[in-house]
């Protein structure tokens, strides 16, 4: 285990905000509102450094003044711990779902914070981060202050900076990639006949701390899905069922660093492997290295769908692939942009992506393989290197 731990400096942090700024200057955009939760938490700490903890989390940017960092009661000193951004205000539509009361004293809401934006400033148009989880108690409210005022998605605008990583980013992320590997090496082999899915996804949750992760990938825990009856939920929760040797046992998994990810899917099987087993694996990991061939910056999302596609309907498994491979990843394990087939992206130096060989509904169950890359300037960096041990000597 490699003994640097890096971090994402304060200068970037501030770097970020005022890059941001000339974005919505240049797109109009007078004020941001900004929205984590525990599922997609990586809005608001891309410009704060703030993961909420058991609440959500907010993030008010006027263009001319200062942001304002938006925490729940609970997470209020958490907030203040960790924030770049040095103004916090407490506000429980950020808090606990619950409505918990805590008797702090410099409260407001989110409807006293739009009047005081509206009193500051001259607000003709608003951007909105969280399309997918905004909340409609403070959209009203936002709604209520600005009525007047233009309201639309600011989401790319943030995304257009987070597609190319910065130097401490990728650093963080291959951190990611490196313990989710040793953990991989580590908790491979202690898969035996008897084990139930929960052991094994204990020994990986276990490890990945051991080795410096603040938790699992952004936003799934471990999936160890067995034999053809779990293995076939393409996404689940671990169970007490136990392992049997011939059956395909489809271990997903990542670990998350310093806000960033690295993942690794593996199939794995006990004595000895079926030969429609084995053959499968071999051209999902055969089509997943065709792909990292052609993934350098230009490469268009169509292009590297279709040439996937194309190997798998030769080999007579297209029927088995629900998606397309290549996914972005980085503060979420999988991200904006997904390269898709009806959307076309661009591949770009510096982006962090993932390959993801999903093959599912077979007649024995259904497996992934995935691996964490980098793209530079000469093509695809691989950064897990598990499957590239694993996957040649046990499915040879």
């Amino acid at each position: 285990m490699g003994k640097n731990f890096p971090k994402i400096s304060d200068q970037e942090f501030g770097y970020r905000m005022s890059q941001f700024k000339t974005k919505m200057a240049a797109e109009g955009f007078d004020l941001v509102v900004v929205f984590s939760n525990l599922l997609d938490p990586s809005a608001v700490r891309y410009f704060t450094d703030v993961s909420p903890i058991n609440e959500s989390a907010g993030l008010v940017i006027p263009l001319e003044g200062e942001p304002i960092m938006c925490s729940g009661q609970a997470c209020h000193e958490w907030s203040r711990h960790k924030s770049k951004v040095k103004e916090i205000r407490i506000l429980p539509e950020v808090g606990e779902v619950s409505g918990v009361e805590y008797d702090i004293a410099d409260q407001q809401d989110f409807e006293d914070l739009f009047r005081e934006m509206k009193s500051k400033y001259t607000v003709k148009k608003i951007g909105i981060i969280g399309d997918l989880i905004f909340p409609y108690e403070i959209y009203k409210k936002l709604e209520k202050v600005f009525f007047d005022s233009e309201k639309t998605s600011a989401e790319m605008l943030m995304y257009e900076m987070r597609m190319r990583k910065s130097p401490s980013e990728i650093e963080c992320i291959k951190k990611a990639a490196e313990i989710i590997t040793e953990t991989m090496e580590y908790a491979v082999p202690r898969i035996g006949p008897g084990v139930t899915e929960l052991d094994i996804q204990a020994d990986i949750e276990s490890q990945i701390l051991r080795l410096g992760a603040e938790s699992y990938c952004m936003s799934f825990s471990p999936m160890i899905p067995t034999g053809p009856e779990n293995s076939n939920l393409c996404m689940n929760r671990n169970t007490l069922r136990q392992v049997k040797a011939g059956e395909i046992i489809d271990i997903a998994a990542g670990a998350c660093y310093e806000g960033y990810n690295g993942v690794i899917c593996t199939p794995v099987v006990l004595g000895d492997i079926p030969e429609d087993i084995c053959k499968a694996v071999r051209v999902a990991y055969e089509g997943l290295n065709l792909v990292t061939l052609h993934m350098k910056p230009g490469a268009s999302s169509m292009e590297l769908y279709n040439i996937y596609n194309e190997f798998l309907t030769d080999k007579g498994y297209r029927e088995f692939s629900p998606y397309g491979s290549v996914h972005s990843i980085g503060m979420l394990e999988c991200e904006t942009p997904f390269f898709s087939a009806s959307k076309e992206v661009v591949m770009l130096k510096n982006m962090a992506v993932a390959i993801d060989a999903y093959f599912k509904d077979l007649p024995w169950g259904s497996f992934r393989i995935e691996d964490t890359f980098t793209i530079r300037e000469s093509g695809a960096e691989l950064v897990t290197g598990f499957n590239k041990k694993h996957i040649l000597k046990t499915f040879a």
